[in-house]
C-alpha cells in the first residue's frame, strides 16, 4: 500500500514554514510528522504537496493508496481507525479530511477539498498542526509519544558518572558525550539521539529532544519543552523551543515559546521576549489575511523561517514572524512580521538581494558534507522568492 502524506489548507496557515515543506516534513516532538507515520505504519511514505515542491518531495502511486493528512500526528485510536478504511472510504474529523483510501485512478486525481461520498466519522480529537504556534504548544505532547515510540523495548547506553540523572525517564543512544551535566526527567522524558554531544556544565529540564549530531555548548540551560533537530549548535538559555535542524544558536541569549527552521542563524545574545509587559495575548502575522491573528496565548515569541539569519544582539519582540531567507540586523526591535527575503531591521528593511541570498546558502549547507545544495533546493527557494514578492512591497 502507498502512504502518501497531504497538505490541505494547513499549508497557508503555516506559513512562512511551509513555503520550503509539506506539512508532513514539519518536526513535533523528536520526529517530523511523516517519519512518525511511517515508524507507526512500518513503511515508506511520500508526500501529495504544492507543486514547487514536488521535485524534493516526491509522490510515489500504488495500486492501493492512503492519503493520510500531513497535519495529523498518529496514535493508536487514530491508527485502529485508519486501518480499518475500505476502497473509497474517507475518515473525517468534523470537517477535516482525516485519511481517505484510494485505488491508482483516483489517487491520480486526489484533491485534497474534493467530496467523498462514503463517509466514515472520526469522534476522537486528533493531536493537529494548523498555526505555526502549534509546533511549540504542542510538543510536550508528541515528544513523550516519540519517545515511548523509539525507546519500546530497549535499554539506554550509559554515560559517564560524571553526569547526574534525575528521573527515569532518560535515554540516550550510543555515541553520546556528556560530562559534567545534570538532565531531570521528573517532569518529561529525556532522550538524546546518537553522536551527539552535550558539554560540561548544561542543565537540562525534560521534556526534551536532542536529535542526531548536534552539540549542545557549554552552561546551556534547557526547559522542556523543547527540541533541538540533527546537525544544530545550541548555546544560552532555551525553553519550550522546536529548532528542526541544521541551525545554530551557538551563543548566549533566551529562545522561549519559538519555532526555528534548517539552517538559521542566531547571532550571539540575541533574545526573543515571548509575555507582553502587560501579559496580554499575543499576534502573529497571519499570511493568508496579511494581517495580525490572535493566538489565544499569553507566551508566544518567535516563528523564525528557513534561511533566516539574525546578527549579534538582536532583539525580537513578542510574537515576531521571520520569513525565509530573511537577514535581520541593527539595534533595536526589528518589526514583528520580517517579510521573506528581507534584509534589515527597526531602522527599515530592504529587499535581500537574491544572488547574495543564495551564495549564503550554498557556503552554509556546504559545511555539511552529507547535503548538496542542488537544483531541487535551488528550485524552491526560486519559487518562494516570487511566490513572496507582493510582501515585500506591502
Amino acid at each position: 500500500m502507498g502512504i502518501i502524506l497531504f497538505d490541505d489548507t494547513a499549508h497557508n496557515t503555516l506559513l512562512p514554514l511551509t513555503y520550503t515543506r509539506p506539512v508532513a516534513d514539519l518536526r513535533i516532538g523528536i520526529l517530523t510528522i511523516a517519519e512518525k507515520w511511517g515508524k507507526y505504519l512500518n513503511s515508506d511514505f511520500s508526500f501529495h504537496t504544492q507543486a514547487y515542491l514536488q521535485g524534493k518531495f516526491s509522490i510515489s502511486i500504488q495500486t492501493d493508496n492512503l492519503f493520510i493528512n500531513g497535519a495529523v500526528c498518529p496514535d493508536e485510536f487514530l491508527l485502529e481507525a485508519i486501518d480499518k478504511l475500505q476502497a473509497g472510504e474517507a475518515l473525517k474529523y468534523k470537517e477535516i479530511l482525516l485519511a481517505v483510501r484510494l485505488n491508482a485512478t483516483n489517487a491520480a486525481s486526489f484533491d485534497a477539498q474534493a467530496v467523498f461520498n462514503q463517509i466514515v466519522a472520526y469522534d476522537r480529537v486528533p493531536v493537529m498542526v494548523r498555526y505555526p504556534e502549534d509546533i511549540f504548544r504542542k510538543n510536550d505532547i508528541e515528544l513523550r509519544k516519540d519517545f515511548k515510540l523509539l525507546t519500546k523495548g530497549r535499554a539506554s547506553a550509559v554515560l559517564s558518572s560524571t553526569n547526574t540523572i534525575i528521573g527515569n525517564d532518560f535515554f540516550a543512544e550510543e555515541g553520546v558525550q556528556a560530562e559534567c551535566c545534570s538532565f531531570s526527567s521528573i517532569n518529561g522524558p529525556i532522550y538524546l539521539a546518537a553522536n551527539t554531544e552535550v558539554w560540561e556544565g548544561t542543565n537540562v529540564r525534560g521534556p526534551f529532544a536532542l536529535c542526531e549530531h548536534s552539540q549542545i555548548k557549554m552552561g546551556t540551560k534547557i526547559y522542556g519543552a523543547t527540541t533541538i533537530g540533527p546537525y544544530c549548535r545550541i548555546g544560552g538559555e532555551v525553553n519550550n523551543a522546536v529548532v528542526w535542524g541544521y541551525s545554530s544558536k551557538g551563543h548566549e541569549g533566551y529562545l522561549g515559546n519559538a519555532v526555528v527552521g534548517e539552517w538559521c542563524n542566531i547571532g550571539a545574545d540575541s533574545n526573543n521576549s515571548n509575555l507582553k509587559n502587560n501579559y496580554s495575548e499575543v499576534k502573529l502575522w497571519d499570511y493568508t489575511t496579511q494581517s495580525m491573528r490572535k493566538t489565544g496565548l499569553q507566551f508566544c515569541g518567535l516563528i523564525m523561517a528557513d534561511h533566516a539569519k539574525c546578527g549579534i544582539n538582536t532583539m525580537f519582540n513578542t510574537g515576531t514572524v521571520v520569513g525565509v531567507s530573511a537577514n535581520v540586523f541593527g539595534s533595536g526591535y526589528p518589526p514583528n512580521y520580517v517579510p521573506d527575503f528581507s534584509w534589515g531591521g527597526a531602522q527599515g528593511l530592504g529587499e535581500y538581494a537574491f544572488d547574495k541570498m543564495m551564495e549564503t546558502a550554498d557556503r552554509v549547507i556546504a559545511r555539511r558534507l552529507h547535503r548538496k545544495f542542488d537544483d531541487a533546493e535551488k528550485a524552491i527557494l526560486t519559487e518562494v522568492y516570487e511566490l513572496t514578492k507582493g510582501f515585500r512591497e506591502v
